[in-house]
């Protein structure tokens, strides 16, 4: 085999592939082999037919074609491995010569890597947002503690009120006619927790055990189901039960039930460091990031469109999946929306850019400063994630799949190259109060099937694409994408 490439335009390239004549007959004979048993031919029994009757029979050129695909794709990868190109698409292919007894040539046009050209990347302007530990971040925390040790009163001398737990039957109708999924028995309903339509829960407040009251509501326009969106209805609901959280006085002998600690300032300072450690991860995470975008945003690369639109389908993708977190699909949303789903990728079309814009930034960095991931750095790693797992590491690693240590030296590759930019940067503190890098407290369960929802899910999904820190795909992989 021998090839020759020549350079097309931006980012594409043309391969001439020769497989001599001795390979392609040879790729003849499999082919026969594979496939003779198939092939009927009058006066033979199935299969048994001689290749030279076939050959008369249907045409010399019969096999010509799965002979081709036993050679070309071998072909092929030599061919990109020789000249050092990186697909990022699938090639166009063209016959040029194809023949019993003579050298098979091919062209292959493809889609390669672009060139990077970096800017400015060492001794970039950093601002690390500094973020100190305030007392209503401790306040929350505790908090959240009482919410946790809390204990459930049932209430029978008063109405309902906000906040309170009720048990309700309830039956929805429009134009007076039940419809269906609006029925419910023993259901526990938080008044204030924003789980029913809006309206619904405010009507409620002021009830009495075992009344029966009617809500009038208008299902939001946006609502997941076409046949009530937009519509007026009526709730006919029956209140079984009231109850509501008790929670415990914050002192001393609350931090000897919620901790190892015997007095509450112990548990505040406890607290205190736990927020300030967490504040102080994520402030370099933060530093990270910025320092990784400015680098990205610095370099010159002329990215070609296929690359965007294959992250366009990993964004899809993922978003389709957290819309099916919240009780949602991609088919709903954009009926909701009214939109289709070349309108959803050209939302995406930013964000996927700037993913591409990032990898190939690094990945050109990696290059230049020669930045990799030893063996030692992965085995490392392993033993970090088979000690978050309670696992011993050997038992973890033989759990492994290849693209599972794939995906763990693409993060340790970003990783270091991460540290590599902010230790050649110049890094300036600002105060900040904000909470944009500050970890988030668990999402409810409660699935949402509203615009709202749907469009909290684009902001995560977006917002994280900058800083989204992929595996580094094989050549073959972006070859077959």
């Amino acid at each position: 085999m021998s090839s020759k490439v020549e350079k097309l335009e931006a980012n594409k390239v043309k391969l001439e592939i020769t497989v001599s004549a001795e390979e392609f007959n040879a790729a003849l004979d499999k082919a026969f082999r594979q496939n003779a048993s198939k092939i009927n031919i009058p006066g033979f029994r199935k299969g048994k037919a001689p290749r030279n009757v076939i050959e008369k029979y249907y045409g010399e050129g019969i096999m010509y074609e799965d002979a081709f695909d036993i050679v070309a794709q071998p072909a092929y990868e030599a061919a990109i491995d020789e000249h050092k190109v990186v697909p990022v698409d699938r090639p166009s292919v063209d016959i040029i010569q194809i023949g019993k007894d003579q050298d098979m040539i091919f062209t292959a046009e493809v889609v390669v890597r672009p060139e990077v050209t970096l800017g400015d990347y060492k001794g970039i302007s950093v601002v690390k947002k500094v973020h100190s530990v305030g007392e209503a971040e401790v306040t929350a925390e505790l908090n959240s503690m009482r919410e946790k040790n809390s204990r459930l009163v049932t209430v029978e001398d008063r109405e309902l009120r906000d906040g309170d737990i009720s048990n309700i039957d309830f039956e929805g109708f429009v134009d007076g006619v039940a419809f269906e999924g609006g029925k419910g028995e023993g259901f526990d309903l938080t008044i204030g927790s924003g789980q029913f339509i809006p309206g619904f829960e405010e009507q409620l407040i002021g009830m009495k055990l075992n009344e029966t009251r009617e809500i009038n509501v208008q299902f939001p326009d946006e609502y997941h189901s076409a046949d009530l969106a937009g519509k007026m209805s009526m709730f006919r609901v029956t209140l079984n039960s009231i109850k509501y959280k008790e929670l415990p006085e914050l002192d001393d002998e609350f931090a000897k039930d919620v901790s190892d600690f015997d007095t509450l300032e112990e548990l505040k300072a406890d607290i205190v460091k736990k927020i300030s450690d967490r504040n102080e991860k994520n402030m370099k995470l933060q530093v990270e990031d910025d320092a990784i975008k400015t680098a990205a945003k610095n370099a010159t690369i002329d990215i070609p469109e296929v690359m965007i639109e294959h992250e366009i389908d990993h964004v899809v993708q993922e978003y389709n999946w957290r819309l099916q977190m919240q009780g949602m699909n991609l088919d709903t949303y954009l009926k909701m929306m009214n939109m289709d789903m070349h309108a959803l990728r050209e939302q995406f079309k930013p964000a996927a850019e700037e993913r591409v814009r990032v990898q190939l930034t690094l990945d050109k960095i990696a290059e230049v400063e020669k930045i990799e991931v030893t063996k030692e750095d992965i085995d490392a790693k392993i033993e970090e994630m088979a000690a978050n797992y309670g696992e011993k590491a050997d038992m973890f690693r033989n759990s492994l799949k290849p693209e599972d240590i794939n995906y763990f030296e693409g993060e340790l590759k970003v990783q270091k190259i991460a540290e590599f930019l902010v230790s050649n940067a110049k890094v300036t503190e600002e105060a900040c109060d904000c909470h944009d890098h500050e970890e988030k407290p668990a999402k409810k369960t409660t699935k949402k099937t509203t615009k709202k929802a749907a469009e909290e899910v684009f902001e995560e999904v977006t917002e994280e694409a900058p800083k989204k820190r992929t595996r580094k795909t094989t050549k073959k992989e972006e070859t077959a994408e």
